[in-house]
């Protein structure tokens, strides 16, 4: 299953002063732009970064997060940061979420670029659990800081990124111009949906890079906003606080400036399930853009002039599945080759065959797992519908075979 990693750490959101927000990038050797190889894990953008000049980590791009976190004080302590406050972050019921704590004065690089002076919340523990559901190994989120003094365009599709100083900016030939508004430093669009039903509304939506799902709507905000009648209930991602229920379906189409996207998966979650993130102050939307949308475009966000510039590539057309087999998978072992089933969707596909949680899958229609990555693992459960799958599996030492066909069940 592609996981839908919601890891907009919403949470942190007014909690740094604004003295903390006077940042520090700049682009070495006087440059005008930088570019930079990034990786794409679903659909999420994974950066090169490097702490106070000696510890090389990667960073999740997140156009939802203000303030740069590090997922584990392992790595702070390694690097003796200061700590100025801590925090203890709490949910609705004020039970005990999580332990945080906030360091200044940090130095954060990326490949052509310097920042000297920056805040950073850092998690007691890797709450999320980006490394294991991601399947590499990821150490932190990066947002603000970076969109608020470059333009920053993602190529999702030659994996590139690149930052340009705005004055020296200027739009690329055959990119559309998609009006955004910048609101507690975060990138909304209000655009056209149109649901299942036909029933039509301008939604408002977080443009989120840090979110691998297409589309998330919340039926709270708005009494339009229905769930289809042919869905699937799931977990549709992860926050700090666990999972996120809810129910997934189709909606009829979205436009993204002049482009129409059909037939489009969209996440409706629970009551109480997201709500606690759906609304950062006074700042209110009906849900969010993420990474299975975005990535379909060469996307510019331009925060200065408060514009997205947008360009489809050879991914537009692709059409939108959602965990064809019904398994949640996770990465475990140093190198990350061991892939454990740690959910199984009721009635999906694996379920029919007897698949189990805690289930460590050997191979796929013949081909050994320690050879691939959780991206090439995700890959084969979600290639097409009716691909017949040959598993492989060890079951508390005991080694099993199953075969079940891929299912699109909405």
């Amino acid at each position: 299953m592609i996981r839908n990693f919601l890891v907009s750490v919403l949470f942190c959101y007014g909690i740094f002063p604004a003295a903390a927000q006077n940042l520090g990038f700049s682009i070495v050797d006087g440059q005008r732009k930088v570019q930079m190889p990034i990786e794409i894990y679903n659909n999420l953008v994974v950066l090169p970064v490097v702490l106070n000049g000696t510890l090389p980590l990667k960073f999740i791009l997140d156009t939802g997060v203000r303030t740069a976190i590090l997922t584990q004080k392992t790595f702070s302590d390694i690097l003796n940061l200061p700590y100025s406050r801590r925090y203890t972050i709490s949910g609705p019921g004020g039970e005990k979420l999580v332990d945080a704590y906030v360091t200044n004065n940090v130095t954060i690089e990326l490949p052509g670029i310097q920042g000297r002076g920056h805040a950073m919340l850092v998690l007691e523990e890797d709450y999320l659990q980006l490394r294991n559901y991601m399947g590499t190994d990821v150490h932190g989120i990066l947002g603000y800081e970076l969109f608020s003094r470059f333009i920053v365009q993602v190529d999702y599709e030659k994996k590139v990124l690149t930052l340009t100083l705005p004055e020296y900016f200027r739009k690329p030939r055959k990119y559309q111009t998609l009006p955004m508004k910048i609101e507690d430093t975060k990138p909304y669009i209000i655009t056209p949906v149109v649901l299942q039903d036909g029933t039509s509304f301008n939604a408002k939506l977080l443009m989120d890079s840090g979110a691998s799902h297409g589309l998330l709507l919340d039926p709270t905000t708005d009494n339009r906003i229905q769930a289809p009648s042919q869905v699937i209930s799931s977990v549709i991602g992860r926050g700090l606080g666990g999972e996120i229920t809810g129910k997934v379906g189709r909606i009829r189409s979205i436009e993204i400036g002049s482009y129409k996207l059909m037939n489009a998966i969209a996440n409706f979650p629970d009551p109480n399930s997201y709500t606690d993130t759906l609304k950062t102050g006074n700042v209110f939307r009906n849900g969010a853009v993420g990474g299975e949308i975005m990535s379909r475009f060469s996307i510019i966000f331009n925060f200065p002039k408060e514009e997205i510039y947008l360009r489809k590539n050879a991914q537009f057309k692709k059409g939108f599945h959602y965990n064809l087999s019904g398994l949640i998978l996770k990465a475990r072992g140093s190198q990350l080759n061991i892939f454990e089933i740690s959910e199984v969707r009721k009635q999906s596909a694996a379920d029919k065959a007897g698949l189990l949680a805690g289930d460590v899958i050997l191979s796929i229609n013949g081909v050994m797992t320690q050879y691939l990555s959780l991206n090439h693992v995700n890959g084969f459960f979600n290639s097409k519908p009716r691909k017949k799958i040959r598993l492989e599996i060890n079951r508390k030492g005991e080694r099993m075979r199953k075969e079940f066909t891929l299912e699109d069940q909405i």
